[in-house]
Protein backbone atom coordinates (compact mmCIF):
# COMPACT_ATOMS: atom_id res chain seq x y z
CA UNK A 1 0.00 0.00 0.00
CA UNK A 2 1.06 3.60 -0.53
CA UNK A 3 -0.89 5.73 1.92
CA UNK A 4 1.00 8.96 2.56
CA UNK A 5 -1.05 10.15 5.50
CA UNK A 6 -3.44 8.88 8.12
CA UNK A 7 -6.98 10.08 8.34
CA UNK A 8 -8.00 11.93 11.49
CA UNK A 9 -9.65 8.75 12.75
CA UNK A 10 -6.45 6.77 12.26
CA UNK A 11 -4.34 9.34 14.08
CA UNK A 12 -6.76 9.49 16.98
CA UNK A 13 -6.90 5.69 17.22
CA UNK A 14 -3.14 5.45 17.28
CA UNK A 15 -2.70 8.27 19.78
CA UNK A 16 -5.25 6.88 22.23
CA UNK A 17 -4.03 3.32 21.82
CA UNK A 18 -0.33 4.03 22.25
CA UNK A 19 -0.89 6.35 25.20
CA UNK A 20 -2.81 3.60 26.95
CA UNK A 21 -0.20 1.01 26.08
CA UNK A 22 2.66 3.17 27.32
CA UNK A 23 0.82 3.81 30.56
CA UNK A 24 0.37 0.10 30.99
CA UNK A 25 4.03 -0.59 30.28
CA UNK A 26 5.21 1.95 32.85
CA UNK A 27 2.74 1.14 35.60
CA UNK A 28 2.15 -2.57 35.25
CA UNK A 29 -0.93 -4.05 33.65
CA UNK A 30 -3.94 -1.73 33.87
CA UNK A 31 -7.31 -1.64 32.18
CA UNK A 32 -7.36 -2.66 28.54
CA UNK A 33 -7.01 0.17 25.99
CA UNK A 34 -10.07 1.42 24.13
CA UNK A 35 -11.62 -1.10 21.75
CA UNK A 36 -11.20 -4.08 24.05
CA UNK A 37 -7.53 -4.75 23.27
CA UNK A 38 -5.35 -6.52 25.76
CA UNK A 39 -2.08 -4.86 26.67
CA UNK A 40 0.60 -6.17 24.31
CA UNK A 41 3.25 -7.92 26.38
CA UNK A 42 1.38 -7.58 29.67
CA UNK A 43 3.19 -4.34 30.44
CA UNK A 44 6.61 -6.01 30.66
CA UNK A 45 9.45 -4.73 28.48
CA UNK A 46 11.36 -7.49 26.72
CA UNK A 47 14.04 -5.81 24.57
CA UNK A 48 15.99 -7.37 21.71
CA UNK A 49 14.73 -7.41 18.14
CA UNK A 50 12.25 -8.99 15.76
CA UNK A 51 12.91 -9.41 12.04
CA UNK A 52 9.72 -9.00 10.00
CA UNK A 53 9.27 -10.03 6.33
CA UNK A 54 6.08 -8.69 4.73
CA UNK A 55 4.51 -7.62 1.46
CA UNK A 56 5.57 -4.20 0.17
CA UNK A 57 3.38 -1.25 1.15
CA UNK A 58 1.35 -3.40 3.54
CA UNK A 59 1.80 -1.98 7.02
CA UNK A 60 1.81 1.31 8.87
CA UNK A 61 5.54 1.51 9.57
CA UNK A 62 5.04 4.19 12.25
CA UNK A 63 3.63 1.36 14.38
CA UNK A 64 7.16 -0.02 14.73
CA UNK A 65 8.19 2.88 16.96
CA UNK A 66 5.03 2.40 19.00
CA UNK A 67 5.83 -1.29 19.47
CA UNK A 68 9.40 -0.56 20.50
CA UNK A 69 8.21 2.12 22.94
CA UNK A 70 5.94 -0.44 24.63
CA UNK A 71 8.20 -3.49 24.58
CA UNK A 72 11.76 -2.33 23.97
CA UNK A 73 11.86 -4.71 20.98
CA UNK A 74 13.38 -3.20 17.81
CA UNK A 75 11.66 -4.05 14.51
CA UNK A 76 13.85 -4.81 11.49
CA UNK A 77 11.64 -4.73 8.42
CA UNK A 78 12.09 -6.24 4.93
CA UNK A 79 9.56 -6.61 2.11
CA UNK A 80 8.73 -8.97 -0.75
CA UNK A 81 6.41 -8.61 -3.75
CA UNK A 82 5.01 -12.12 -4.18
CA UNK A 83 4.41 -15.25 -2.14
CA UNK A 84 6.72 -17.11 -4.50
CA UNK A 85 9.54 -14.64 -3.89
CA UNK A 86 9.09 -15.03 -0.13
CA UNK A 87 8.99 -18.83 -0.39
CA UNK A 88 12.16 -18.94 -2.47
CA UNK A 89 13.95 -16.71 0.04
CA UNK A 90 12.92 -18.98 2.90
CA UNK A 91 13.99 -22.08 0.99
CA UNK A 92 17.37 -20.49 0.37
CA UNK A 93 17.95 -20.15 4.10
CA UNK A 94 15.83 -17.24 5.22
CA UNK A 95 16.38 -18.08 8.87
CA UNK A 96 17.14 -14.44 9.68
CA UNK A 97 13.38 -13.76 9.69
CA UNK A 98 11.33 -14.14 12.86
CA UNK A 99 7.92 -13.22 11.40
CA UNK A 100 6.56 -13.61 7.88
CA UNK A 101 3.15 -12.66 6.44
CA UNK A 102 2.32 -14.99 3.53
CA UNK A 103 -1.05 -15.67 1.93
CA UNK A 104 -3.33 -18.58 2.70
CA UNK A 105 -2.25 -21.09 0.05
CA UNK A 106 1.44 -20.46 0.71
CA UNK A 107 0.91 -20.95 4.45
CA UNK A 108 -0.66 -24.32 3.67
CA UNK A 109 2.35 -25.26 1.57
CA UNK A 110 4.84 -24.17 4.21
CA UNK A 111 3.00 -26.10 6.94
CA UNK A 112 3.06 -29.23 4.79
CA UNK A 113 6.80 -28.82 4.23
CA UNK A 114 7.58 -28.27 7.93
CA UNK A 115 8.72 -24.67 7.41
CA UNK A 116 6.72 -23.03 10.22
CA UNK A 117 6.83 -23.08 14.02
CA UNK A 118 3.78 -23.79 16.13
CA UNK A 119 2.71 -20.65 17.99
CA UNK A 120 2.62 -20.31 21.75
CA UNK A 121 -0.83 -18.77 22.06
CA UNK A 122 -0.18 -17.80 25.71
CA UNK A 123 2.00 -15.05 24.27
CA UNK A 124 -0.84 -13.92 21.97
CA UNK A 125 -3.85 -13.23 24.23
CA UNK A 126 -5.28 -10.78 21.70
CA UNK A 127 -6.10 -13.74 19.48
CA UNK A 128 -9.41 -13.72 21.39
CA UNK A 129 -10.26 -10.56 19.42
CA UNK A 130 -10.04 -12.32 16.05
CA UNK A 131 -13.28 -13.45 14.45
CA UNK A 132 -13.67 -17.10 15.46
CA UNK A 133 -14.57 -18.19 11.92
CA UNK A 134 -11.10 -17.10 10.75
CA UNK A 135 -9.06 -18.95 13.38
CA UNK A 136 -9.18 -22.45 11.86
CA UNK A 137 -9.08 -21.89 8.09
CA UNK A 138 -8.53 -24.57 5.46
CA UNK A 139 -4.86 -23.64 5.10
CA UNK A 140 -4.26 -24.02 8.86
CA UNK A 141 -7.13 -26.20 10.13
CA UNK A 142 -5.79 -26.53 13.68
CA UNK A 143 -4.94 -22.82 13.98
CA UNK A 144 -1.53 -23.67 15.41
CA UNK A 145 0.72 -21.99 12.85
CA UNK A 146 -0.83 -18.65 11.92
CA UNK A 147 -2.81 -15.64 13.12
CA UNK A 148 -4.84 -13.77 10.46
CA UNK A 149 -3.45 -10.35 9.56
CA UNK A 150 -5.69 -8.91 6.81
CA UNK A 151 -8.16 -10.19 4.25
CA UNK A 152 -9.55 -8.94 0.97
CA UNK A 153 -10.42 -9.68 -2.63
CA UNK A 154 -8.89 -9.36 -6.08
CA UNK A 155 -10.80 -7.26 -8.58
CA UNK A 156 -10.57 -5.23 -11.73
CA UNK A 157 -9.38 -1.61 -11.42
CA UNK A 158 -9.99 0.68 -14.38
CA UNK A 159 -9.82 4.36 -15.28
CA UNK A 160 -13.33 5.60 -16.06
CA UNK A 161 -11.92 8.57 -17.98
CA UNK A 162 -10.06 6.22 -20.35
CA UNK A 163 -12.62 3.42 -20.70
CA UNK A 164 -16.18 4.03 -21.83
CA UNK A 165 -18.94 2.39 -19.79
CA UNK A 166 -18.75 0.07 -16.81
CA UNK A 167 -16.65 -3.06 -16.78
CA UNK A 168 -18.15 -6.18 -15.21
CA UNK A 169 -16.10 -9.09 -16.59
CA UNK A 170 -12.52 -10.37 -16.71
CA UNK A 171 -12.98 -10.33 -20.49
CA UNK A 172 -11.74 -6.73 -20.52
CA UNK A 173 -8.24 -7.98 -19.76
CA UNK A 174 -8.25 -10.05 -22.94
CA UNK A 175 -9.93 -7.49 -25.22
CA UNK A 176 -7.75 -6.16 -28.09
CA UNK A 177 -9.74 -2.92 -27.90
CA UNK A 178 -7.61 -2.00 -24.87
CA UNK A 179 -4.31 -3.14 -26.39
CA UNK A 180 -1.32 -1.41 -24.82
CA UNK A 181 -3.41 -0.17 -21.88
CA UNK A 182 -3.73 -3.47 -19.96
CA UNK A 183 -1.68 -4.50 -16.94
CA UNK A 184 -1.46 -8.06 -15.60
CA UNK A 185 -0.26 -9.67 -12.37
CA UNK A 186 3.41 -10.59 -12.39
CA UNK A 187 2.91 -13.78 -10.40
CA UNK A 188 1.60 -17.14 -11.60
CA UNK A 189 -1.11 -17.93 -9.07
CA UNK A 190 -3.00 -14.65 -9.54
CA UNK A 191 -2.52 -14.51 -13.32
CA UNK A 192 -3.61 -18.11 -13.86
CA UNK A 193 -6.40 -17.64 -11.32
CA UNK A 194 -7.95 -14.85 -13.38
CA UNK A 195 -7.70 -16.89 -16.58
CA UNK A 196 -9.22 -19.92 -14.87
CA UNK A 197 -12.14 -17.92 -13.47
CA UNK A 198 -12.81 -16.32 -16.86
CA UNK A 199 -12.90 -19.80 -18.41
CA UNK A 200 -15.32 -21.02 -15.76
CA UNK A 201 -12.88 -23.19 -13.82
CA UNK A 202 -11.90 -23.31 -10.15
CA UNK A 203 -8.89 -21.36 -8.92
CA UNK A 204 -7.71 -24.62 -7.38
CA UNK A 205 -8.06 -26.95 -10.34
CA UNK A 206 -5.49 -29.71 -10.68
CA UNK A 207 -6.57 -30.52 -14.23
CA UNK A 208 -3.63 -30.24 -16.63
CA UNK A 209 -6.09 -29.69 -19.49
CA UNK A 210 -7.69 -26.71 -17.74
CA UNK A 211 -4.34 -25.22 -16.73
CA UNK A 212 -3.02 -25.50 -20.27
CA UNK A 213 -6.20 -23.84 -21.55
CA UNK A 214 -5.57 -21.01 -19.10
CA UNK A 215 -1.99 -20.81 -20.35
CA UNK A 216 -3.18 -20.46 -23.95
CA UNK A 217 -5.48 -17.60 -22.92
CA UNK A 218 -2.62 -15.83 -21.13
CA UNK A 219 -0.34 -16.40 -24.12
CA UNK A 220 -2.96 -14.79 -26.39
CA UNK A 221 -3.18 -11.88 -23.96
CA UNK A 222 0.57 -11.25 -23.82
CA UNK A 223 0.88 -9.22 -27.07
CA UNK A 224 -1.81 -6.74 -25.98
CA UNK A 225 -0.35 -6.16 -22.51
CA UNK A 226 1.48 -3.02 -21.54
CA UNK A 227 3.29 -4.83 -18.72
CA UNK A 228 3.27 -7.53 -16.05
CA UNK A 229 3.36 -5.68 -12.73
CA UNK A 230 3.10 -5.89 -8.99
CA UNK A 231 3.66 -2.69 -6.97
CA UNK A 232 4.37 -0.71 -10.17
CA UNK A 233 0.64 -0.83 -10.84
CA UNK A 234 0.21 2.08 -8.41
CA UNK A 235 2.14 4.58 -10.52
CA UNK A 236 0.75 3.29 -13.80
CA UNK A 237 -2.93 3.44 -12.82
CA UNK A 238 -2.72 6.52 -10.63
CA UNK A 239 -0.80 8.42 -13.31
CA UNK A 240 -2.99 7.37 -16.23
CA UNK A 241 -0.18 5.45 -17.92
CA UNK A 242 -2.48 2.43 -18.21
CA UNK A 243 -6.25 2.09 -18.24
CA UNK A 244 -6.96 -1.25 -16.63
CA UNK A 245 -5.43 -3.94 -14.43
CA UNK A 246 -6.30 -6.52 -11.79
CA UNK A 247 -5.22 -5.93 -8.21
CA UNK A 248 -6.20 -6.09 -4.57
CA UNK A 249 -9.17 -4.16 -3.21
CA UNK A 250 -7.20 -2.50 -0.43
CA UNK A 251 -4.72 -1.10 -2.93
CA UNK A 252 -7.59 0.29 -4.97
CA UNK A 253 -8.63 2.36 -1.93
CA UNK A 254 -5.15 3.86 -1.90
CA UNK A 255 -5.08 4.49 -5.66
CA UNK A 256 -8.41 6.29 -5.74
CA UNK A 257 -7.08 8.85 -3.25
CA UNK A 258 -4.63 9.93 -5.94
CA UNK A 259 -6.89 9.35 -8.96
CA UNK A 260 -10.65 9.66 -8.32
CA UNK A 261 -11.38 8.42 -11.87
CA UNK A 262 -10.43 4.89 -10.87
CA UNK A 263 -13.16 2.29 -10.33
CA UNK A 264 -13.15 -1.20 -8.78
CA UNK A 265 -15.32 -4.19 -9.64
CA UNK A 266 -15.41 -7.85 -8.66
CA UNK A 267 -16.14 -9.49 -12.04
CA UNK A 268 -19.23 -11.59 -12.50
CA UNK A 269 -17.19 -14.74 -13.17
CA UNK A 270 -15.90 -14.60 -9.60
CA UNK A 271 -12.49 -13.98 -8.09
CA UNK A 272 -10.10 -14.72 -5.25
CA UNK A 273 -10.83 -13.91 -1.61
CA UNK A 274 -7.59 -14.10 0.32
CA UNK A 275 -6.26 -14.03 3.85
CA UNK A 276 -2.72 -13.05 4.75
CA UNK A 277 -1.56 -14.27 8.13
CA UNK A 278 1.34 -13.84 10.55
CA UNK A 279 3.58 -16.89 10.93
CA UNK A 280 6.93 -17.75 12.48
CA UNK A 281 9.50 -19.59 10.33
CA UNK A 282 11.08 -22.79 11.60
CA UNK A 283 14.18 -22.03 13.65
CA UNK A 284 13.39 -18.32 14.17
CA UNK A 285 15.92 -16.83 16.60
CA UNK A 286 13.43 -14.48 18.27
CA UNK A 287 10.25 -16.54 18.42
CA UNK A 288 8.87 -15.03 21.63
CA UNK A 289 9.49 -11.50 20.36
CA UNK A 290 7.66 -12.43 17.17
CA UNK A 291 4.70 -13.60 19.24
CA UNK A 292 4.73 -10.30 21.12
CA UNK A 293 4.64 -8.51 17.77
CA UNK A 294 1.71 -10.64 16.59
CA UNK A 295 -0.13 -9.80 19.81
CA UNK A 296 0.51 -6.08 19.35
CA UNK A 297 -0.64 -6.11 15.72
CA UNK A 298 -3.81 -8.01 16.65
CA UNK A 299 -5.01 -5.53 19.28
CA UNK A 300 -8.13 -3.61 18.31
CA UNK A 301 -6.71 -0.11 18.24
CA UNK A 302 -3.50 -0.98 16.42
CA UNK A 303 -5.49 -3.08 13.95
CA UNK A 304 -7.82 -0.15 13.23
CA UNK A 305 -4.91 2.26 12.75
CA UNK A 306 -3.25 -0.25 10.43
CA UNK A 307 -6.48 -0.64 8.44
CA UNK A 308 -6.53 3.11 7.98
CA UNK A 309 -3.05 3.03 6.47
CA UNK A 310 -3.36 -0.10 4.33
CA UNK A 311 -6.99 -0.12 3.19
CA UNK A 312 -7.41 -3.82 4.00
CA UNK A 313 -9.97 -5.48 6.25
CA UNK A 314 -8.86 -6.65 9.68
CA UNK A 315 -10.07 -10.01 11.03
CA UNK A 316 -10.54 -8.17 14.33
CA UNK A 317 -14.28 -7.44 14.16
CA UNK A 318 -14.08 -4.51 16.60
CA UNK A 319 -11.40 -2.83 14.47
CA UNK A 320 -13.39 -3.46 11.29
CA UNK A 321 -16.46 -1.84 12.84
CA UNK A 322 -14.47 1.19 14.00
CA UNK A 323 -12.87 1.79 10.63
CA UNK A 324 -15.89 0.88 8.55
CA UNK A 325 -17.75 3.89 9.91
CA UNK A 326 -15.27 6.18 8.08
CA UNK A 327 -15.72 4.70 4.60
CA UNK A 328 -18.01 5.99 1.86
CA UNK A 329 -20.32 3.55 0.06
CA UNK A 330 -17.82 2.68 -2.67
CA UNK A 331 -14.97 2.21 -0.21
CA UNK A 332 -17.07 0.04 2.09
CA UNK A 333 -18.15 -2.20 -0.79
CA UNK A 334 -14.52 -2.68 -1.84
CA UNK A 335 -13.23 -3.44 1.66
CA UNK A 336 -16.26 -5.42 2.87
CA UNK A 337 -18.00 -7.00 -0.15
CA UNK A 338 -21.57 -8.18 0.49
CA UNK A 339 -22.23 -11.88 0.96
CA UNK A 340 -23.67 -12.40 -2.52
CA UNK A 341 -20.45 -11.05 -4.05
CA UNK A 342 -18.22 -13.09 -1.76
CA UNK A 343 -20.20 -16.17 -2.75
CA UNK A 344 -18.66 -15.85 -6.23
CA UNK A 345 -15.16 -15.86 -4.77
CA UNK A 346 -12.93 -18.67 -3.53
CA UNK A 347 -9.61 -18.81 -1.66
CA UNK A 348 -6.45 -20.22 -3.15
CA UNK A 349 -5.53 -23.58 -1.65
CA UNK A 350 -2.20 -25.37 -1.55
CA UNK A 351 -1.91 -27.66 -4.58
CA UNK A 352 -0.23 -31.03 -5.17
CA UNK A 353 3.46 -30.92 -6.03
CA UNK A 354 2.91 -32.04 -9.62
CA UNK A 355 0.42 -29.19 -10.16
CA UNK A 356 2.82 -26.65 -8.65
CA UNK A 357 5.57 -27.93 -10.96
CA UNK A 358 3.23 -27.48 -13.93
CA UNK A 359 2.47 -23.92 -12.79
CA UNK A 360 6.20 -23.18 -12.64
CA UNK A 361 6.97 -24.56 -16.08
CA UNK A 362 4.00 -22.85 -17.73
CA UNK A 363 4.85 -19.52 -16.09
CA UNK A 364 8.48 -19.69 -17.23
CA UNK A 365 7.31 -20.52 -20.74
CA UNK A 366 4.81 -17.64 -20.70
CA UNK A 367 7.35 -15.08 -19.53
CA UNK A 368 10.17 -16.20 -21.85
Amino acid sequence: MKRTKRSLLGMLIAAVSIAALLASASCGKTDAPPGGSETPNGGQEVGGEVNVYNWGEYIDESIFADFEAVTGIRVNYTTFQTNEEMYAAMKLGGTNYDLIIPSDYMIGRMISEGMLEKLDLENIPNISLISSERLTPAYDPTGEYSVPYMWGTVGLIYNSSMIEGELTSWSALFDPEYSGQILMFDNPRDAFGIALKYLGYSLNTTSETELREAYELLAQQKPILQAYVMDKIFDKLEGGEAAIGPYYAGDYLTMRENNPDLRFVLPGEGSNVFTDAMCIPKGAANKENAEKFINFMTSTDVSAANMDMTGYASPNDEAAEIYGEELDEDGYAAMFPPDDVLARCEPFLNLPEETLSLYDSLWVELKS
